[in-house]
């Protein structure tokens, strides 16, 4: 295969969204605690509202110096969206100009908890309602006003009955003929399933959904085939935890762990770039694979996880993290067990 060397803009499946092949994810960004390893560290334990945003500010200034396009964020990640729409404010002539083509993504379905603490009984809430649908659709819109591309549902699972919730669908279907796109993001060890449901979702004779944002990583594959089939039906693809939530880099000092970290090193040093940038490359070489959300929670992480694009990613390579694959359950029983900080 040969390397990716650019962030050409790339269209996000049928959806008539334009995107970069890396994304920036506002899930460490906009509130003081997240699962990832390692993130108390990145906030460097300064967690008022308005050191917060700043640190934001420059994570934002960091992607978009690297080419990046593509923002996501959510009602459940504090006050990400509130971040997010401060900085298109402050640098609007920049984003004003006609090369910029900035993609923001959204999501509705949880509701942020935690009262702005690192350690709470409950940092999110879910409720896939129809209620908190037009609650939470209209705080987004006093938050990023007019700027929202693609609207999603937040971890939607056949479990969760929404998507046979008429009403929400109905609700969402108006959002789409209004101009916003519709996606679904998927979570768990049965994402296979949903997405197989989700394509099945059709609202007066057109399907509803035009992306899906699913979790695939070295660890975790069990849904490439379904991102697949979803890409060859038109739907774009986003990926998101490409470092499963820190575990993917030298962060994870687990002892049980040590065999994938040595095999990740390895492959790293044999590519020359770092084990991070290895894991979104593994991403960026599946030809399903739309956006890969960096998660990046300082600038050094952006510019170093944008790096991927510049991985020669090779038949060795592809091989060698193959190998490092775990059952579906167990990766996400781990994934349950992370500590917030």
């Amino acid at each position: 295969m040969s390397s990716i060397t650019s962030m050409t803009l790339r269209p996000l499946g049928a959806s008539g969204l334009m995107v970069t092949p890396v994304g920036l994810g506002m899930a460490a960004l906009g509130r003081p605690g997240y699962m990832t390893l390692g993130h108390s560290d990145d906030l460097d334990g300064d967690y008022t509202v308005s050191a917060m945003e700043t640190h934001a500010h420059t994570v934002l200034d960091a992607a978009w110096a690297a080419g990046v396009r593509y923002f996501d964020a959510a009602r459940s990640y504090g006050r990400a969206e509130a971040f997010l729409g401060s900085w298109l404010e402050v640098r609007k002539s920049a984003l004003a100009s006609a090369s910029s083509n900035v993609t923001i993504g959204s999501k509705w379905g949880y509701t942020y908890t935690a009262g702005w603490q690192v350690q709470a009984a409950e940092h999110e809430v879910k409720d896939l309602s129809l209620p908190v649908l037009e609650r939470q659709w209209n705080e987004t819109q006093a938050l990023l006003p007019g700027c929202v591309d693609l609207y999603q549902i937040h971890s939607a699972t056949r479990e969760s009955g929404v998507l046979e919730d008429v009403a929400v669908l109905r609700k969402l279907a108006r959002l789409k003929e209004a101009g916003t796109q519709v996606g679904l993001t998927l979570s768990g060890p049965d994402q296979a399933a949903t997405l197989a449901r989700a394509l099945e979702v059709f609202i007066d004779g057109l399907p509803l959904f035009t992306v899906v944002q699913a979790t695939w990583n070295v660890l975790e594959r069990s849904a490439g085939d379904a991102l697949a089939a979803a890409h060859a039906a038109g739907l774009g693809v986003i990926v998101k935890e490409a470092v499963a939530n820190g575990r993917l880099t030298p962060r994870n000092d687990n002892p049980a762990f040590a065999h994938t970290m040595a095999v990740l090193v390895h492959q790293a040093t044999r590519l020359h770039c770092t084990v991070d940038a290895l894991a979104l490359a593994a991403v960026l070489a599946q030809p399903w694979a739309d956006v890969v959300l960096s998660g990046a929670a300082t600038a050094e992480q952006v510019r170093s996880n944008v790096k991927a694009l510049d991985v020669a990613w090779d038949e060795e390579s592809d091989t060698a993290l193959a190998s490092l694959a775990e059952p579906a359950d167990a990766y996400w029983k781990t994934r349950a067990r992370l500590q917030w900080n």
